[in-house]
């Protein structure tokens, strides 16, 4: 009959310039123990690919290949999806612990955030129910950084924010450079940050500009502010510099979008009929600026997420790391936990690799801290910026270039043969 040794590892969710090498921290950990680990596949697409039986293999990919998922974006590799494991979908997950038996799967690795670690927590219980062996293990990824708690002591921060606020930073950097230069015309310029209705992305942009140095203004949806209070803001900010840069959150309040919702329940902002930062810069502009000149508006959008070049080289390091801590776990800890990542206490950045409950942080949610707003709610403390300066890191990311174009991991298309029938989930029927 064969031991169930083998692995499957999926991807859930928006991806991160990161989240790929994650998926390499858990490949070459379990390649490194062949008498403990079978034959690893990849759900292609998420769950969409283990309910499809559509598991590719990784064990059979090109070393070269597998190396390269270190500066390899977004989810192309093995792909991800949105799709939710609600708890009246329990054909959905009788079919995931099906799948397993029939190819001998051991060892379940997820890679997502809080909704994820929740579809992993409920699969290892429904396993055990089922009588399959099954060790299931969550690796934690996200640029909102909104997976564990308020308190930082389930995890510190998420794979995936350090290359997202570093984006920011050298954003804001070169946007400034360009409301210098046309703001005799162009006074005010309204540029909207991704995270839904947690702040850390917006907040982000003050790194920046850590001495407040330039006129800039930033609007997290925890900021309790409105409309109205931001035009006032920005006309004395007007008054005092001439012109102005506002950060304002995707989730900032400013009434209806035409919002549409992921299958996770999560408003998608960047497929709504209209964008927050187009309604502020319309705002702005119909209520008037105290000089010459309009608003203009920038809405970033999936490159915050899928911008290699921005990546951060720690935290592309951590997030090999913490899929090396999965595997670890794996193997010495048994099921049921996710990797974390926690901050050693000292005046120097270093952290360590632990585990964590998967029930302790499934379908939970951080939220931006209030001590981190300033007292007029318009800007981050410095305590905020200690903690997410040394995220960014200092260097930039090598990535191999062939012919002039960035070389991205491509895996052959060896899929593992299908033994069950076919099988339509359940939300699509």
């Amino acid at each position: 009959m064969g031991k169930n040794n083998n692995v499957v590892i999926a991807e859930s969710g928006g991806p991160t310039p990161v989240i790929n090498n994650s998926l390499r921290g858990v490949i070459e950990t379990c390649l490194s123990f062949p008498d403990k680990f079978g034959t690893i596949y990849g759900g292609y697409h998420g769950i969409l690919g283990i309910l499809g039986e559509r598991l590719l293999n990784l064990s059979s990919q090109d070393k070269e290949e597998i190396e390269l998922l270190r500066t390899t974006p977004a989810a192309g590799a093995i792909g991800t999806c949105r799709y939710k494991l609600k708890s009246k979908q329990q054909e959905d997950l009788e079919r995931i612990v099906e799948v397993f038996k029939a190819h001998k799967i051991g060892y379940f690795f997820y890679i997502g955030g809080n909704d994820s670690m929740e579809t992993a927590n409920k699969v290892g219980i429904l396993a055990g129910e089922r009588g399959l062996n099954l060790v299931v293990v969550g690796i934690p990824k996200t640029i909102d950084n909104d997976v564990g708690d308020s308190e930082f002591k389930l995890i510190d921060h998420t794979p995936g924010y350090g290359s997202v606020a570093r984006y920011w930073t050298f954003y804001i950097q070169n946007a400034n450079e360009e409301n210098i230069g046309s703001s005799t015309s162009d006074p005010v310029l309204v540029i909207q940050a991704m995270g839904r209705k947690i702040g850390f992305i917006p907040a982000s942009s003050r790194l920046a500009d850590p001495n407040r140095e330039l006129p800039l203004q930033i609007y997290l949806t925890e900021s309790g502010l409105g409309l109205s209070e931001l035009a006032d803001n920005v006309n004395d900010e007007l008054k005092r510099s001439g012109r102005v840069i506002v950060v304002v959150s995707e989730g900032f309040p400013v009434g209806d979008l035409g919002e549409r919702k992921d299958p996770f329940g999560h408003t998608m902002y960047s497929s709504s009929e209209i964008t927050v930062g187009q309604i502020v810069t319309n705002y702005l502009n119909k209520v008037g600026l105290k000089v010459h000149g309009h608003a203009r508006g920038q809405v970033p959008g999936t490159d915050q997420r899928n911008a290699m070049v921005y990546a951060s080289t720690v935290d592309l390091d951590e997030a090999y790391n913490v899929g090396q801590k999965a595997a670890s776990i794996a193997l010495e800890e048994g099921t049921g936990y996710m990797a974390t990542i926690l901050r050693k206490p000292g005046s120097s950045y270093n952290v360590l690799y632990d585990k964590v409950p998967l029930k302790k942080v499934a379908n939970r949610e951080r939220t931006f801290p209030k001590n981190w707003i300033t007292k007029k709610c318009i800007d981050v403390t410095d305590d905020f910026i200690g903690y997410a300066r040394p995220l960014i890191g200092d260097d930039w990311v090598s990535i191999p270039v062939v012919n002039g174009l960035m070389r991205f991991a491509k895996f052959k298309p060896i899929f593992r043969e299908k033994k069950l029938k076919e099988y339509i989930p359940e939300a699509f029927r």
